[in-house]
């Protein structure tokens, strides 16, 4: 039985290329005859029409012939043009060229008969092109249309592929963000339990430090909390958590907290606020981490510094309209292009830096309405500051 199906298949192998060469003729011959078709309606048109103006021409009115083959070459294509020229050409020599209803030519009318043949060439040749022009025109935008679609299912999947990559690497910044902020109020957690144990290992244990030392934990455990809140806040594009402030005391608060760690590092911090400023309207938590951020940044410059003092000047005051915030360091400094990098995230001159502090502060500040940027000093150090605008009913607060 497979031997049978073997042959059955062999057999009808032939038939079908038989059949496929039939259906190829058939399609020629199809196409012959539309063209032969189109050429002889356009030019028995043609004649008809011509036959019905010429007795008001006294010459051959042959233009008609023309158009005939124009439009046999544009529907025929290049063999339905020459086949209506070769029809034209025989009805034009029996009918219209002398002598009238014969096939000779007279001498006189060799060159008219020429003429004719060649504009009908002419004409054929040009309607033809011109129609093969069109269709592949026509083929190419269809192509251009098929490629543009192909390319928009692309960039479509690219897109979505770069959105999600956007949003891995929004949460990457978001927790390494989270990471930066909540390492110092972290740290400082530690710190003080150390502390803790070192008051209660006392003989006798001394509770009033003891005491001391947990309210500055909770107080950095709640600010730590509040941190993580405003990231987050931040990242969502959330407003501000804003409320009516004293500068001059979050600068106060600050110094008070970063005292032992300056201490440890031998770095004079010193306060050069202007009494009285006007009260701000701004989110407290997310102002102390910009103070926190570019204080750390200025300690951090001057842990190299052995040539001269260390020292960290914290300024406020009012200018044009805007409260202005310095934090002044007398470290190595930056140069001109390093001072506008350090805001991009991620870029970073500390060794173990990760590049986030300057870059959120920056956020923070502009969510604000204001305005954070670093210069290098011709003294050496950098001075950052930022600004913060002041409206008029600011000042009654």
């Amino acid at each position: 039985m497979l031997l049978a199906g073997g042959n059955a298949d062999d057999n009808s192998s032939p038939l079908r290329r038989v059949m496929a060469d039939r259906v190829s003729t058939g399609s020629v011959i199809l196409k012959f005859l539309r063209r032969l078709g189109v050429s002889l309606l356009s030019v028995g048109l043609a004649f008809a029409l011509t036959m019905l103006l010429q007795p008001l021409f006294p010459y051959p009115f042959l233009f008609l012939f023309f158009g005939a083959v124009m439009a046999s070459a544009w529907f025929g294509g290049t063999a339905g043009g020459l086949l209506a020229v070769l029809l034209s050409t025989i009805i034009v020599d029996y009918f219209f060229v002398p002598p009238v209803h014969s096939f000779s030519i007279s001498t006189t009318a060799e060159a008219y008969l020429f003429a004719f043949v060649a504009c009908a060439l002419a004409a054929s040749w040009i309607s033809s092109a011109k129609k093969k022009s069109e269709v592949a025109l026509q083929e190419a935008l269809d192509n251009l249309e098929v490629r543009v679609s192909e390319r928009s299912a692309e960039l479509f999947k690219t897109q979505t592929e770069l959105a999600h990559l956007s949003q891995v690497l929004s949460m990457g910044e978001l927790t390494a963000s989270i990471a930066h902020e909540i390492n110092q109020p972290l740290t400082a957690v530690v710190t003080h339990g150390h502390a803790c144990l070192e008051w209660l290992s006392a003989d006798p244990p001394n509770l009033d430090k003891t005491r001391q030392t947990i309210e500055r934990i909770i107080l950095d455990g709640t600010r730590a909390g509040a941190t993580i809140s405003r990231v987050r806040a931040l990242f969502k594009k959330e407003a501000p958590v804003k409320d009516w402030l004293d500068v001059n005391e979050v600068v106060h608060e600050l110094t008070i907290f970063l005292r032992d760690e300056a201490i440890r590092r031998g770095i004079l911090v010193q306060t050069d606020l202007v009494p009285g400023l006007p009260k701000i309207k701004a989110d407290r938590v997310q102002l102390q981490q910009v103070l926190l951020n570019l204080i750390m940044n200025g300690m951090d410059a001057m842990d190299d510094v052995a040539n001269h003092r260390k020292e960290l000047v914290i300024s406020a005051r009012v200018e044009d309209a805007n409260l202005v915030v310095r934090v002044v360091d007398s470290g190595k400094g930056l140069d001109g292009q390093t001072a506008e990098k350090i805001f991009t995230p991620f870029f970073t001159t500390k060794p173990h830096g990760i590049g986030l502090g300057l870059s959120l502060s920056r956020s923070i500040v502009e969510a604000h309405e204001g305005r954070l940027w670093a210069s290098p000093r011709a003294s050496g150090g950098t001075s950052f500051q930022f600004t913060l605008p002041i409206h008029p009913r600011d000042s009654d607060g």
